[in-house]
Protein backbone atom coordinates (compact mmCIF):
# COMPACT_ATOMS: atom_id res chain seq x y z
CA UNK A 1 0.00 0.00 0.00
CA UNK A 2 1.29 3.34 -0.92
CA UNK A 3 1.00 6.41 1.49
CA UNK A 4 -0.49 9.22 0.91
CA UNK A 5 1.86 12.79 0.41
CA UNK A 6 0.93 14.85 3.47
CA UNK A 7 -0.93 17.76 2.49
CA UNK A 8 1.84 19.42 4.15
CA UNK A 9 4.37 18.19 1.94
CA UNK A 10 5.89 21.95 1.57
CA UNK A 11 5.24 24.83 3.91
CA UNK A 12 1.67 27.04 2.81
CA UNK A 13 1.89 30.69 3.15
CA UNK A 14 -1.65 31.90 4.87
CA UNK A 15 -0.57 35.86 5.35
CA UNK A 16 2.53 38.23 5.31
CA UNK A 17 2.41 42.16 6.27
CA UNK A 18 4.87 44.37 7.37
CA UNK A 19 5.62 44.19 11.03
CA UNK A 20 6.19 47.99 11.06
CA UNK A 21 6.43 51.14 8.75
CA UNK A 22 10.17 50.53 8.23
CA UNK A 23 9.27 47.26 6.14
CA UNK A 24 12.56 45.53 7.62
CA UNK A 25 10.49 43.08 8.93
CA UNK A 26 7.81 41.20 8.16
CA UNK A 27 5.02 38.45 9.96
CA UNK A 28 4.86 35.25 8.03
CA UNK A 29 1.59 32.92 9.19
CA UNK A 30 2.41 29.68 7.47
CA UNK A 31 0.93 26.18 8.00
CA UNK A 32 3.72 23.26 7.67
CA UNK A 33 4.87 20.24 8.60
CA UNK A 34 8.04 18.82 11.11
CA UNK A 35 9.17 15.38 11.85
CA UNK A 36 5.44 14.05 11.06
CA UNK A 37 3.63 17.07 13.16
CA UNK A 38 1.42 19.68 11.57
CA UNK A 39 2.43 23.11 12.87
CA UNK A 40 1.16 26.70 12.62
CA UNK A 41 3.98 29.22 12.29
CA UNK A 42 3.73 32.92 13.23
CA UNK A 43 7.09 34.11 12.80
CA UNK A 44 9.18 37.18 11.95
CA UNK A 45 11.00 37.43 9.09
CA UNK A 46 14.34 40.05 7.99
CA UNK A 47 14.09 41.44 4.23
CA UNK A 48 17.88 41.00 3.48
CA UNK A 49 19.48 43.67 1.35
CA UNK A 50 19.00 41.02 -1.80
CA UNK A 51 15.15 41.59 -1.17
CA UNK A 52 14.76 37.43 0.24
CA UNK A 53 13.25 37.28 3.30
CA UNK A 54 14.64 34.96 5.95
CA UNK A 55 12.96 33.68 8.78
CA UNK A 56 14.43 34.90 12.23
CA UNK A 57 14.00 33.20 15.90
CA UNK A 58 11.78 35.73 16.64
CA UNK A 59 8.14 33.99 16.74
CA UNK A 60 6.44 30.88 17.63
CA UNK A 61 5.60 27.47 16.08
CA UNK A 62 2.79 25.19 17.89
CA UNK A 63 0.93 22.18 16.54
CA UNK A 64 -2.20 22.68 14.67
CA UNK A 65 -4.58 21.42 17.43
CA UNK A 66 -3.72 25.22 19.38
CA UNK A 67 -4.98 26.95 16.26
CA UNK A 68 -9.00 26.94 17.51
CA UNK A 69 -7.11 28.54 20.88
CA UNK A 70 -4.73 30.82 19.37
CA UNK A 71 -7.47 32.24 17.19
CA UNK A 72 -10.09 32.49 20.07
CA UNK A 73 -6.86 34.59 21.70
CA UNK A 74 -6.55 36.72 18.71
CA UNK A 75 -10.58 37.20 18.77
CA UNK A 76 -10.52 38.46 21.95
CA UNK A 77 -7.72 40.84 21.62
CA UNK A 78 -9.30 42.24 18.72
CA UNK A 79 -12.51 42.66 20.89
CA UNK A 80 -10.77 44.25 23.55
CA UNK A 81 -8.84 46.70 21.51
CA UNK A 82 -12.01 47.80 19.89
CA UNK A 83 -13.46 48.02 22.93
CA UNK A 84 -10.48 50.45 24.42
CA UNK A 85 -10.67 52.11 21.10
CA UNK A 86 -7.10 50.99 20.37
CA UNK A 87 -8.28 50.22 16.45
CA UNK A 88 -11.81 50.37 14.98
CA UNK A 89 -13.70 48.25 12.28
CA UNK A 90 -12.47 50.42 9.19
CA UNK A 91 -8.67 49.90 10.48
CA UNK A 92 -8.87 46.34 11.24
CA UNK A 93 -10.52 45.68 7.92
CA UNK A 94 -8.17 47.61 5.94
CA UNK A 95 -5.28 45.99 7.84
CA UNK A 96 -6.76 42.78 6.71
CA UNK A 97 -6.95 43.40 2.87
CA UNK A 98 -3.63 44.95 2.68
CA UNK A 99 -1.87 41.66 4.54
CA UNK A 100 -3.86 39.34 2.05
CA UNK A 101 -2.45 41.25 -1.43
CA UNK A 102 0.43 40.94 0.11
CA UNK A 103 0.38 37.36 0.59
Amino acid sequence: MTEKPSPLAEPIEIVKFWKNRRRGESIHVTLSEYEGHALINVRVYATGADGIDRPTPKGVAMGIRKLPELAAGITKAMAKARELGLIDDDASADEAGRATQDA
